[in-house]
């Protein structure tokens, strides 16, 4: 089997990958945090019924950034960790096994340019460094199945080549599309899944600062009502 291929074992239903998930994370969700959580639930677990399904570099690295992004200010943050393995275990998946490929895949493209990580994903991972290489092997081809992630993944390890945060983002998306396109993704799904990942982002942002304003707000509050009534013992 594939090492980065999904373990489960038996089909389990949506209930039971929930039941699976509050068992080992079980906490409250802020309610800011509990549609990220539960979109990635149910998408892991469909994913997991997809026999042509194979986890792969993109999927790994499409996996922790939208984690990542759209968890951004959760507090406790220690519980993120948790929360993680907690989605991905309740779906036969492995996170550790992810997340380390993530982190080496983009480690390994860090301070490349834009030019070798392309000609990189347009091989399919041949010359890339480990575990880059390994992890793309398997793209496309007829036992491949498409997840949103993938796209995200593509994104992602094109942001993180050499100069390219001088570049529009829009431009960007269009060499992913491109990319893309070239090892077997369908560009619609691409194009269509990109736009909602960065129209999503943007608005997971804009609440995210809107709850820290107001939780500032609130401990400017308490804090000066703790001084005025200081102030009246006084």
């Amino acid at each position: 089997m594939n090492q980065l291929q999904k373990t489960l074992t038996g089909l389990r239903t949506i209930a039971d990958s929930k039941r699976a998930f509050h068992a080992a994370f079980p906490y409250v969700i802020p309610s800011l945090y509990r549609r990220t959580a539960d979109e990635l639930l149910v998408e892991l677990h469909l994913l997991s019924h997809q026999t042509q399904f194979k986890s792969n570099a993109l999927f790994a690295v499409g996996l922790r950034q939208v984690f990542t992004a759209f968890t951004k200010g959760y507090r406790p943050a220690d519980h993120l960790t948790e929360l993680f393995d907690a989605l991905c275990s309740c779906n036969g998946f492995n996170a550790q096994q992810l997340n380390s490929v993530a982190e080496g895949s983009e480690k390994a493209v860090a301070g490349h340019s834009m030019e070798e990580v392309q000609a990189w994903l347009q091989s399919k991972g041949e010359g890339a460094p480990e575990p880059l290489a390994t992890g793309l092997a398997d793209i496309a081809g007829e036992q491949f199945h498409y997840s949103r992630l993938m796209a995200v993944g593509l994104f992602s390890l094109l942001s993180s080549a050499q100069g390219v945060e001088s570049q529009d983002p829009e431009d960007l998306c269009k060499t992913a599309h491109s990319i893309g396109e070239q090892i077997g993704l369908s560009r619609p799904r691409l194009e269509k899944d990109l736009s909602l990942y960065r129209n999503n982002l943007e608005k997971m942002a804009q609440a995210v600062e809107l709850m820290e304003e107001t939780l500032a707000s609130e401990r400017r509050k308490r804090e000066r009502q703790s001084s005025e009534s200081n102030q009246t013992q006084d």
